[in-house]
């Protein structure tokens, strides 16, 4: 669990970071969502230590990751898997030796055994056998799933996934976010996720946290976001008349009924 209280920061004078609390269960996909320039990615560069909160602090199971050493702050991350928006592979490297970085930097394991680790993360991304593969031979999708093998390589407790479906096509996106939810729950990981992306808001937030001008709006489940009546997020999330009326479909399934007495005729045509 990763729990935030009151987290603060400014640049230069300007608040980006207002107060946000919020708990992080583990077991479970929490996702962090809010317009560009919402506090979202400076929370999370906060939350695994590249930016220091001016105020507040951050707690991994239980433990004040703000009041720690560097020492301390280091055995930390060692436990932090992190997904970043382009997958951050390094070009000149095989698939094989992108996952071993990790493994090379933090462990002191017989090349064998870093091998046998290579090998079990690659298969479970279903990339079995990508070994010898350079960057410039994958697809996007097969990108992103080496880059989450490598966050997974340490047996990670805490997993941070930036923009993990950005510049994929949405059945891809789709695999992308059943991968992250199945590798939650069979690790029992404490999952972070920052994203646009609003069918993995519906399809793997267990817990959402929406962001607008550096403060915590709302928060709640992928369930709860239905039915919400903040104005704000609704804007957000339901933008366009095709999305409105998606979740006015969907609480009709839910409830039976159409909200502010919409003629369901009107819906479909």
């Amino acid at each position: 669990m990763i729990e935030l209280r009151n987290i603060q920061k400014s640049f230069d004078g300007r608040t980006v970071i207002d107060g946000t609390s919020a708990i992080m269960k583990t077991g479970q996909c929490n996702l962090i969502i809010g317009a560009s320039g919402s506090g979202k990615t400076v929370l999370m560069k906060c939350m695994v230590g590249l930016f220091e909160p001016d105020k507040g602090e951050i707690l991994y199971d239980g433990k004040n990751f703000t009041a720690m050493n560097n020492k301390e702050k280091t055995e930390i991350r060692k436990e932090i898997g992190m997904l970043f928006q382009g997958s951050a592979l390094f070009d000149s490297m095989t698939v094989q030796r992108n996952i071993m970085f990790p493994l090379n930097m933090f462990t002191d394991w017989t090349y064998q055994k870093k091998l046998n680790r290579v090998n079990e993360v690659l298969e479970r991304v279903n990339l079995k056998d990508s070994n010898k593969k350079f960057p410039s031979e994958l697809s996007g999708g097969m990108k992103k799933r080496v880059g989450i093998a490598r966050a997974i390589v340490l047996n990670p407790k805490y997993l941070f996934c930036d923009e993990p479906n950005s510049g994929l096509d949405p059945q891809t996106s789709l695999v992308i976010d059943q991968l992250i939810k199945e590798i939650t729950l069979e690790y029992n990981i404490t999952t972070v996720v920052n994203t646009h992306d609003m069918n993995s808001v519906m399809e793997i937030g267990n817990y959402i946290l929406y962001m607008h001008k550096g403060r915590k709006e709302w928060e709640g489940t992928n369930k709860e976001i239905i039915f919400s009546k903040n104005k704000l997020l609704n804007d957000f999330i339901f933008a366009s008349e095709f999305l409105k009326d998606a979740k006015e479909m969907r609480m009709l399934e839910e409830t039976g009924k159409m909200p502010n007495d919409r003629n369901i005729d009107d819906i479909i045509k």
